[in-house]
């Protein structure tokens, strides 16, 4: 799979380089940060991916005084120490002059750790936080690459084997650059643009399903509700219910006496993660209502006749 070149620039060079790259027709800037500790917001070094609308990568790296102790494990991590930063300016005379070129594109992070780290720095020097949306290459990898998962990941780290990606790890202007290089990839991949791949899957079900039953069906006086993601639609699930006379309500009450759910989830039933329809329904029957909670298949055998 073809990758970009990259195009550096002289991140050091005061203010110039920064003024270029503002001056350039931007689609997104990914960003990565190197902390000094296991203090949220003490950043030691900013890296970005400037990512241009011809799909060419210039990168600009800054290093940060945190103003506080490097850990000896971030230190072996990515070589960083209050030597190295000894001359460097503090977040807030770094992000100053970044603000404007932040904030005029949307912002990469490859998992929830940036963001969070920037946030935690801006409170720290009192500072507003970025009003960037930010997106998540780990989200945009997962629905580009799903074989992944389970088999590797979707870290940096395996994704720089499965798509042949060249940067050194634990350096914010290389994993920067690497992120960017994940997000072009995954558009070409897919077809689709990063911030489609970055939001929310649609429903693969009606958000919202009901049905009258057949007064002629021989379960007639049955009311259902279906939760979670079945074999089959939730709308065709809806309607084989109702040839044999249930009602298929949206809600779990105590008019509810069956409750429809996936083969899977049966097994885990006091599990937090269960549907907020499940919980309520095992709450009914805690309290003594006649509810019975049928996997799929348990179901599809009541309603044949």
């Amino acid at each position: 799979m073809p990758l970009p070149d990259p195009m550096p620039l002289a991140p050091h060079a005061p203010g110039q380089s920064i003024a270029e790259v503002h001056a350039m027709d931007l689609r997104f800037i990914a960003l990565d940060v190197e902390t000094a500790s296991g203090e949220m917001g003490s950043i030691c070094q900013i890296g970005l991916a400037c990512v241009r609308t011809d799909g060419q990568i210039a990168t600009l790296g800054f290093l940060v005084n945190p103003k506080g102790a490097f850990e000896r494990f971030n230190t072996q991590l990515h070589g960083i120490d209050a030597e190295t930063v000894r001359h460097a300016s503090t977040f807030d005379g770094v992000l100053h002059p970044l603000r404007p070129l932040l904030e005029r594109a949307p912002l990469v992070q490859h998992s929830g750790f940036d963001k969070r780290a920037m946030n935690s720095a801006c409170q720290r020097y009192g500072l507003e936080p970025l009003s960037t949306p930010w997106h998540d290459s780990v989200t945009i990898a997962r629905r580009a690459w799903p074989q992944l998962t389970g088999n590797g990941g979707h870290g940096l780290a395996s994704l720089k084997a499965f798509l042949s990606l060249d940067f050194q790890h634990h350096d914010a202007v290389e994993d920067a650059r690497a992120a960017a290089q994940v997000v072009l990839c995954a558009e070409a991949e897919t077809g689709h643009r990063f911030d489609l791949l970055s939001g929310r899957p649609p429903r693969a079900y009606a958000k919202h399903v009901t049905r009258a039953g057949d007064p002629n069906g021989p379960l007639f006086g049955v009311v259902a509700c279906i939760t979670g993601k079945l074999s089959r639609s939730r709308d065709e699930t809806a309607n084989i219910a109702a040839r044999a006379g249930i009602r298929v309500v949206d809600k779990v009450n105590a008019d509810v006496t069956l409750l429809v759910i996936p083969d899977r989830d049966l097994d885990s039933l006091a599990d937090s993660k269960c549907s907020t329809k499940h919980r309520k329904a095992l709450d009914l029957i805690a309290q003594g209502h006649s509810l019975r909670i049928l996997r799929e298949t348990e179901f599809l055998e009541l309603v044949r006749f």
